[in-house]
């Protein structure tokens, strides 16, 4: 709380300036009041328009409406500076100032080749990720599911006493603790044998857990270590954070999932019941695309870029082939949301079963009527949910949804032991996707995220024996038990309003 309070306290004088100014400016303008109100309804006007005419995901649009059209200038001017996309242009410039990353062979013709003689549909859904994200589609190799982050933990010591170029570490949360601590411990031993060792650790995820004296603590060990979008003014790029979760080693392994580095995450300290989270660690050619997403931030937030030659690293020569990969990550730079895109797709192809694991279920509109569609046409849908919270508020606009999704036929459980952190997918058992993403407009449109298809994949049959045995220790939600008066329909409907806030 103490590090909380320190970069408050850093951040207040900036808030206080901007409100001098306003309140200045709205002093030497009070004699035009009348001309100014006539403007400012115009101006409300025009941007109503705006918002009926912008692509964008129709619940947002909905919640700026009311504020613009309830409250025209604090309305407007919150839109302006934390609704807009254009609201993010700072790191787009950082982005854009970077020399782009050498292009890399597209080994995928063949791949898309054999996908669409199985399955044609699901082939043009993944051709359209791979355009969006630039990422190719890639040969399984070998792959690892870890059901909890305790699993995940030893492999990743494991494989780090392995590297031999470079390490690169990109993660909302860390903190000191026995996982971080046991991390680093290797890492600064690697780093003085002459491995490259980087790290980029997101700075409003871990204002509470790390600070600069820890990672200026890093780099006296040799380790690189950057903050990503500093938390130094208040301006619209706060909500913009990275939510990303890898850990690469080599250009020939990298972990994912959604396990951040600190000590619940592998169950050695209890927050909120038992934590439930899900990790996976792929090999070969799915390995670079993550070094590529993370030389992609790193570089803009850094003078000291990634080099060529990790770019090219050679892939696990292995003959091992194990279904199809494809690694990608969602920008809120870019005018789709993949993932919300993908996962609408998937659940319309979608015959026997979609499944998906998440903490937190504050879906768009388009969403909801996806999982709506197929649990109506026949489709087994189910959404594993925490038992226990971590944010309560947030845990209440998760039940929020529960009506219109179970009237429709979804089934809702919850992880009765403790908070369920996982986030996945697993559809038809032969094509599901794990990482990073909530099913939250947060994750699905403003923060960057990573997520990995797997197609026909043993780690999907790890993820689906996973899923049903998590299931046998949640309790399903019915209508029944909700007790929804009219109060409560009050306060969910307000919730869901707010929700893409959250």
């Amino acid at each position: 709380m103490k590090r909380v309070l320190r970069r408050v306290v850093t951040v207040i004088p900036a808030v206080a300036l901007q409100i001098l100014l306003y309140l200045l400016l709205f002093t030497w303008l009070k004699p035009w009041a009348t001309a100014i109100h006539i403007v400012l309804a115009v101006l409300a006007l025009v941007l109503v328009l705006y918002l009926m005419t912008k692509r964008d995901e129709s619940t947002y649009r909905i919640l700026w409406l009311v504020l613009v059209l309830a409250f025209p200038l604090p309305g407007a001017l919150l839109f302006l500076l934390l609704g807009d996309r254009r609201s993010m242009a700072p790191i787009r410039k950082k982005i854009a100032r970077t020399p782009p990353l050498p292009p890399e062979e597209d080994a995928s013709g063949p791949l898309f080749e054999e996908l669409e003689r199985e399955d044609r549909r699901l082939a043009q859904t993944l051709r359209r990720v791979q355009r969006q994200t630039g990422l190719p589609l890639r040969q399984g190799r070998e792959t690892e599911y870890y059901p909890l982050g305790d699993d995940m933990f030893p492999r990743m010591l494991e494989e780090l006493e392995k590297a031999e170029k470079f390490i690169f570490v990109e993660y909302l949360i860390i903190e000191n603790g026995l996982f971080w601590d046991s991390l680093t411990e290797v890492m600064a031993r690697k780093a003085a044998q002459g491995v490259d060792v980087r790290v980029m650790y997101d700075d409003l995820g871990s204002i509470s857990t790390y600070t600069a004296k820890n990672a200026e603590e890093l780099r006296k060990k040799g380790i690189q270590c950057v903050a990503f979008n500093p938390l130094l003014f208040v301006s619209g790029t706060l909500s913009c954070r990275t939510h990303r979760k890898m850990l690469i080693i080599d250009g020939k392994t990298a972990f994912s999932g959604g396990v951040n580095l600190a000590d619940e995450y592998i169950n050695h300290i209890t927050r909120f019941g038992h934590w439930k989270d899900i990790g996976f660690m792929v090999r070969g050619e799915a390995a670079r695309s993550f070094t590529r997403m993370f030389a992609e931030l790193w570089n803009a937030f850094t003078k000291d870029p990634v080099p060529a030659e990790c770019l090219s690293a050679p892939a696990d020569a292995s003959e091992v082939r194990d279904g199809l990969v494809l690694p990608y990550y969602d920008s809120p730079l870019r005018p789709e949301g993949t993932t919300n895109e993908l996962y609408i797709d998937l659940l319309a192809q979608a015959e026997d079963h979609a499944w998906f694991y998440t903490p937190y279920l504050l879906p768009g509109e388009a969403l909801v009527d996806a999982l709506v569609r197929a649990a109506r046409r026949g489709v087994d849908v189910r959404i594993i949910t925490p038992g226990i919270p971590d944010k309560k508020i947030v845990y209440r606009m998760t039940r929020s949804f529960y009506p219109v999704l179970l009237e429709a036929g979804v089934k809702i459980y919850e992880y009765t032991p403790g908070f369920l952190h996982a986030k996945a997918c697993l559809v038809d058992g032969k094509v599901g996707a794990v990482g990073t993403v909530n099913l939250d407009y947060r994750s699905l449109f403003l923060q960057f995220e990573n997520n990995t298809v797997f197609y026909k994949s043993s780690l999907l049959e790890s993820l689906r024996a996973d899923f049903l045995e998590t299931q046998s220790k949640c309790r399903e939600r019915t209508l029944a038990d909700l007790n929804i008066t009219f109060w409560k329909w009050l306060g969910d409907g307000f919730l869901r309003l707010v929700a893409p806030l959250c």
